[in-house]
């Protein structure tokens, strides 16, 4: 998704343009299971929930990508031990061309959008 604004008094947010986010696993889940998720999915990336239900990062395919060679080691190891993209989040409310110029700053495709609490409310893609 390019954002583009038409005219400077435009000014598009977050929450206009974000999606619902669609897969979330817990952070308590295993590689192994968050490999079969993304790859039976179809999904380049999958939101990760703490016990509470508040968002705590996003993982991609790239993350997973170490993990690839499944051994012991990616059926022991919980999403929330490995590297993945963490706070902070986007905000519904926040000006879309502040995100977009925030996800190029980090390489960020996609951004998890969380309410005020930190849940996940929708994916926002540049």
């Amino acid at each position: 998704m390019t954002i583009t604004l038409e005219h400077p008094a435009t000014t598009a947010t977050v929450g206009d343009l974000m999606k619902c986010p669609e897969l979330q696993i817990s952070e308590d889940v295993m590689v192994d299971i968050a490999m079969d998720v993304l790859h039976s999915s179809g999904a380049d990336h999958l939101l990760v929930r703490d016990d509470a239900g508040r968002c705590v990062g996003l993982v991609t395919r790239l993350h997973l990508a170490p993990f690839q060679a499944r051994s012991w080691y990616t059926e022991r190891t919980p999403v929330r031990d490995i590297v993945l993209d963490r706070a902070p989040f986007a905000t519904a409310d926040m000006p879309a061309a502040t995100a977009v110029a925030a996800m190029r700053a980090r390489g960020l495709g996609a951004w998890p959008v969380v309410d005020h609490d930190g849940h996940a409310v929708g994916l926002f893609s540049s």
